[in-house]
């Protein structure tokens, strides 16, 4: 599926690998991934309220009730679609009446934030909805308008990727969400504090997680920062991923590990000084990116997998295990152009413990190699060729095999 985006005045042809459901759903995703945009490309004869429209906001927020004469008025339309529908929570209990008592209408409900509709309590369709998300691009998605550099720069997020300005459109971003996501929807008291917040946080992307020393750093009590946290993950802004513990024959480390949702944002929000190493922050990144092809290539493949790591109390550790159905992957990411055999004890002694998986090193070269168990591929050819129900195993066009 493809919609249009203009970019120094071409019509270029993005194909999003997102499919719509056929019923109704609830399409989450954060701010600047192109949800009402592929929407309306997608659905042109659809009806559209954007409760981001002050005046509509108005109109729904006092009468509801005013989205079944809509709809009574638009029965020629199958489609109905609310865009970010979290604003008035209780909107939901008038769309599941139209439901209930108007066949043939489907409602298609976007949001970028889940917060306050969970906090609401309210009516999430009794589960006639289903939730889907929508992602920042994959590499393949963009194809040759992918660039590596570009990626990790500035990320993925289509608004932000696509701009001629992107490092404006970046800073623009992210005040945006401080403003009308955070400040506006009075999600925190001290907007001071979430920003110091915002960047102690940075540093513990692709790092496991520990709130005592976040909380320590921008000097709020571990509580706040559990609410801090919270919020971040409520607005699709970060997600964690837990331990892989199936059969473990180790102890095992207990704390998720941490990332925001796009390198770009990483990028931007953590501070940077003449200590801080260039390479590391790209790696950094380059991990974070990483977990993002995993974790939409997990949501949009129909075998549904699950992303996490492998860390044993003595320090061996691998970056990513997907597993799910037929597939098992161990996945080791290393910014470096070159491999070190150190590089590979993680994978091997994850790959002594479980056989049965295909240990993976992604890194910065341009060959293909096989050293003993592990495959070495290279990370930007393995991102171009991963697509949802396709795993690249192998990638010819990327240099030779060899031990």
């Amino acid at each position: 599926m493809t919609y249009k985006v203009k970019k120094e005045e071409k019509n270029l042809l993005i194909r999003r690998f997102f499919i719509l459901p056929d019923d109704h759903c609830f399409l989450f995703g954060p701010r600047g991934t192109g949800k009402s945009t592929w929407l309306r490309t997608m659905l042109p004869g659809a009806y559209f309220l954007d409760l981001l429209d002050d005046v509509a906001y108005r109109n729904y927020q006092a009468y509801p009730e005013r989205l079944r004469e809509v709809v009574l008025a638009n029965l020629g339309k199958k489609d109905f679609v609310i865009d970010e529908i979290q604003r008035i929570p209780n909107l939901l209990n008038t769309v599941h009446q139209v439901i209930e008592t108007i066949p043939g209408c489907r409602f298609i409900l976007t949001g970028s934030s889940a917060r306050k509709l969970k906090r609401s309590g309210v009516n999430l369709l009794a589960g006639r909805a289903v939730q889907c998300h929508l992602h920042p691009f994959m590499a393949a998605e963009l194809a040759e308008q992918f660039s590596m550099a570009h990626a990790l720069r500035y990320g993925l997020i289509p608004l932000i990727s696509l701009s001629k300005n992107p490092e404006q459109k970046m800073e623009a971003y992210l005040s945006l969400y401080l403003k009308e996501e955070v400040h506006m929807e009075s999600l925190v008291r001290n907007i001071g504090s979430f920003s110091r917040f915002l960047e102690a946080i940075s540093f513990s992307h692709a790092s496991i997680l520990n709130l005592n020393n976040i909380a320590r750093e921008c000097q709020v009590s571990r509580k706040l920062a559990e609410n801090y946290l919270e919020i971040l993950e409520d607005l699709l802004l970060s997600f964690t991923i837990p331990v892989f513990t199936k059969r473990s024959k180790r102890v095992m480390t207990t704390h998720p590990k941490f990332y925001l949702f796009d390198a770009g944002v990483f990028t931007v929000l953590r501070p940077k000084g003449i200590l801080d190493q260039t390479s590391e922050i790209h790696g950094l990144a380059l991990e974070g990116l990483v977990a993002h092809h995993l974790r939409t290539w997990c949501d949009l493949s129909n075998e549904k997998c699950q992303v996490s790591f492998w860390r044993t109390k003595s320090g061996a550790e691998v970056d990513f295990i997907v597993y799910g159905g037929a597939h098992f992957y161990a996945i080791e990411v290393k910014h470096s152009p070159h491999i070190h055999p150190s590089e590979l004890h993680g994978l091997e002694a994850f790959f002594a413990d479980y056989p049965e998986s295909t240990p993976i090193l992604l890194y910065q070269g341009t060959e293909s190699r096989r050293i003993g168990s592990v495959l070495c591929l290279p990370v930007e050819s393995f991102l171009r060729n991963l697509r949802p129900n396709f795993w690249p195993d192998d990638l010819p066009d990327s240099g030779s095999v060899s031990s």
